[in-house]
């Protein structure tokens, strides 16, 4: 009786959490207006990326070196281009980092709390806080633009 109590409990908390953390935002009655200036940051964007890329432009015809010479061989063109190089972001995303915290807190707590099947209960209680922990760090991860 106490195992389907608990079972049953948990499920219920976790189908609130999935619930509460369901984006509404189309349904919003105001969600077309833009409050934050976000349609004129990305104007100011658009601008900024035409500019670097006229600049980029004419930085790379300065840059071109083409040498004829006269030989027996014909004519040589030498040219050269800088290409940028992208960085690659290194360590665990917030999403791994809280997904392995939520599933270790929850194995622990769930072993405690469920004392006649610890195993059902680490189990049980690490993959709920576990996905919890993802869910959290996936939103971090977003607002600090890593995805």
């Amino acid at each position: 009786m106490k195992k389907t109590t608990l079972f049953i409990t948990s499920a219920i908390a976790a189908l609130f959490f999935f619930a509460a953390c369901k984006n509404n935002q189309a349904s919003a009655p105001g969600a077309s207006t833009d409050t934050t200036g976000f349609a004129q940051f990305q104007q100011w964007q658009a601008m900024n990326a035409e500019q670097e890329a006229i600049e980029a432009a004419a930085a790379q015809q300065s840059t071109k070196r083409s040498t004829n010479k006269n030989s027996n061989s014909g004519t040589m063109n030498s040219s050269t281009t800088n290409e940028a190089k992208s960085t690659k972001k290194k360590g665990w995303s917030k999403a791994a980092k809280y997904a392995v915290i939520g599933g270790a807190g929850g194995a622990v707590t769930g072993a405690i709390i469920n004392k006649k099947d610890r195993v059902k209960g680490a189990v049980i209680g690490g993959v709920v806080l576990g996905a919890g922990g993802y869910i959290f760090g996936r939103s971090q991860d977003k607002k600090d633009g890593r995805y």
